[in-house]
């Protein structure tokens, strides 16, 4: 038998769902707002009543005692409940309908009253101050009973004061026009409050869409979720709003961008400066895995526009993976000079065989000879002119690796170098990135030809590295330092159009320059001058005297 279910408790509060918290909120303010402003306007309008009810008594009595008779009948003639100035009294009160109009004579004796038997007794509130001149506005009761009173004095023609003049209005009339004013307040009250819950209900449909019917709870686990993820993953995350301004940077996206919180609320141009990666961010370079350079760092870059007509960055580092393909370039270039030494080694083996073979050992001690004094004078010439040991080794294996691609690879009569570089890696990856490209760009041309050109001026280093081979149109020598264009197929392990930008941002670190022109004779002229590339003021390498240009023959 299967147990019973526990019961479900009855769960007081506010609804889970963001339309209806939203909703029930709204309306509950529209409704505070609805009373709140019916009480603040109530409680006001009693005072106006009782303000309107007195100076319309004040006014009444002061009408009454402009009547030039009245004095006269009130100083000549004595109280009477048929006389004249009851008889002009009540026709005032009947017209005006007010509750009572009093005429009095100085002494406080009642000339008029709606009660007849009140008529020649004394009033029954104090006239002091409307007997003294004084016009007086007041709530107060009296022998009808509690009403809004104004008082008057009453004077003759020289302005002595010979009575006084009270009208009442009376109270009850008061409260029955506030009471009276109520429903319409409670009707203008309840309009509002059905303006303010039609408002809010259309205010929490679009809150429904806009959140996807979701739960407060849910929306705050979804935002600690996407503060962890955004915090915790390791590429780099920037959103922007449809304005174009930076709204979001994960830490990811600071690091490799070297930027920190002050960018958010500015454009990618204001927060990076103008360039590829301020570009790409922007929307203004389109496509997928866009290559950027950053500083030191090779990055790749996407961008997804959102519905609210933002988009949202991504960028992962390639630095490492860059570093990685070019060590891997390297190693081939390596392999392909060690593999031109071999072919080279086994045609001079064959031939040194047949010659020994034939027995012309005079002409084998010869061939030997040469082999090895060319070989020596190769790497002695290059070292003569180029002082460093990485940029000498560099050369002459790239020149074994143009013989083997049937490219003479010259080194300047020019050339004078001493060992005197303060970034001499930095040197060899400018150097050995021009001299792969000019190989490229000569390679299977007949008469092929890379001239390298390395010297020194005072502390600057000047490198020029010209080919044969078609050389660059005027239109592409400001783009080919770009990230990510390049004219070559990419090999499988990186892309292309990383090399020409690498050596740019180098001489730029360095408050240099990289330019590209036309060669003498056709074919492209790579120039890069870098300031403070050497250390201290040595003395200057004198030039040796014009000789024939080294290049390296593949021997056959």
């Amino acid at each position: 038998m299967s147990p019973t279910p526990p019961a479900r408790r009855l769960r007081l509060g506010l609804p889970r769902r963001v339309f209806s918290q939203v909703l029930l909120m709204q309306v509950a303010i529209a409704a505070g707002v609805a009373v709140l402003a019916t009480g603040l306007f109530l409680a006001p309008l009693g005072d106006q009543l009782d303000d309107q009810a007195m100076r319309r008594a004040l006014a009444i009595a002061q009408t009454t005692a402009q009547q030039p008779e009245l004095v006269r009948e009130v100083r000549d003639t004595p109280p009477s409940p048929n006389g004249p100035v009851q008889r002009e009294a009540e026709r005032i009160r009947k017209a005006t309908k007010a509750e009572y109009i009093v005429v009095m004579d100085w002494r406080g004796v009642r000339w008029s009253h709606p009660d007849r038997k009140q008529i020649g007794g004394i009033v029954s509130t104090d006239p002091g101050q409307a007997l003294a001149g004084k016009e007086v506005m007041e709530i107060d009761s009296g022998t009808l009973g509690r009403s809004a009173r104004g008082k008057v004095p009453l004077r003759d023609g020289d302005g002595t004061v010979v009575g006084a003049v009270s009208v009442g209005i009376a109270y009850d009339n008061v409260r029955a026009r506030l009471i009276h004013a109520i429903p319409g307040l409670f009707a203008y009250a309840g309009g509002a409050l059905a303006v303010g819950a039609l408002a809010a209900w259309l205010i929490s449909r679009r809150v429904h869409r806009q959140t996807r019917d979701l739960a407060f709870s849910d929306i705050a686990a979804l935002l600690s979720e996407r503060e962890a993820m955004l915090h915790g993953i390791r590429e780099g995350v920037v959103a922007l709003d449809r304005a174009g301004r930076i709204r979001l940077l994960n830490d990811e996206a600071q690091r490799l961008l070297s930027i920190g919180d002050t960018a958010v609320g500015r454009s990618p141009d204001e927060a990076l400066g103008t360039g590829r990666t301020a570009d790409v961010l922007a929307g203004r370079v389109t496509g997928t895995d866009l290559l950027t350079v950053r500083g030191q760092r090779v990055l790749v870059a996407n961008r997804m526009p959102t519905d609210d007509g933002g988009a949202v960055a991504t960028l992962r580092d390639r630095t490492e993976l860059e570093q990685l393909g070019r060590e891997l370039d390297s190693t081939r270039g390596l392999i392909d000079a060690l593999r031109a030494q071999d072919h080279e080694h086994a045609n001079r083996m064959h031939t040194l065989l047949g010659l020994l073979e034939l027995e012309m050992y005079d002409d084998a001690v010869e061939f030997v000879g040469e082999v090895v004094g060319d070989h020596r004078a190769t790497a002695e010439q290059v070292t003569e002119r180029i002082e460093d040991p990485l940029l000498a080794a560099l050369l002459v294996g790239k020149a074994t690796v143009a013989a083997e691609r049937g490219v003479a690879l010259w080194v300047s009569d020019r050339t004078r170098l001493p060992d005197r570089l303060i970034d001499s890696r930095g040197l060899v990856t400018v150097v050995g990135n021009l001299v792969d490209n000019a190989l490229d760009a000569v390679a299977g041309k007949p008469h092929a030809r890379v001239e390298v050109e390395l010297r020194a001026e005072g502390r600057t280093a000047i490198l020029r590295v010209r080919d044969t081979g078609p050389g660059i149109p005027p239109e592409h020598r400001e783009l080919i330092f770009t990230e990510g264009w390049s004219t070559k197929k990419p090999p499988a392990h990186r892309e292309r159009g990383i090399g020409l930008s690498l050596v740019r941002r180098f001489a730029e670190r360095q408050g240099g320059s990289a330019t590209v022109g036309e060669a003498h004779g056709g074919g492209a002229e790579f120039t890069v001058v870098l300031p403070e590339a050497l250390a201290g003021d040595g003395p200057e390498p004198a030039l040796a005297a014009p000789s024939a240009p080294q290049t390296a023959k593949k021997e056959s």
